[in-house]
């Protein structure tokens, strides 16, 4: 089985700073892309940022020169610094992998994996 643990979140007020943390674990063969997406109320989820397939990296527009992804390729985790936050950054916050995993002796591609959430909530 494979889990993907997000932490982090919280209330902060705008123009502040937030560091979300994502860590995959289980039987994981090889992780292809991993990131994270958001959903605020009323909308559908978008993508914040990745590491996609080849290892570049994919932002939101809207948060271009604000959000900082990295990783820790030893330890399955991808980190979201958000700074300089606004209330339209409001938001479930989702990690997002697609992963290679081990299923028994073989080897299945391409899987697909979402964390349970955290709440980003930026207010005065």
């Amino acid at each position: 089985q494979v889990q993907l643990v997000e932490s982090g979140g919280g209330l902060v007020q705008p123009g502040g700073s937030l560091r979300l943390s994502c860590a995959a674990s289980g039987s994981i063969f090889r992780v292809n892309a991993m990131g994270w997406y958001r959903q605020a109320p009323g909308k559908e989820r978008e993508l914040v940022a990745a590491f996609i397939f080849g290892g570049t990296t994919k932002y939101a527009d809207s948060v271009k020169g604000r959000f900082t992804i990295s990783r820790d390729n030893a330890k399955n985790t991808v980190y979201l610094q958000m700074n300089n936050l606004k209330p339209e950054d409001t938001a479930v916050y989702y990690c997002n992998a697609n992963l290679d995993v081990y299923v028994g002796t073989s080897v299945r591609s391409a899987q697909n994996y979402w964390g349970k959430g955290t709440l980003v909530s930026v207010s005065s």
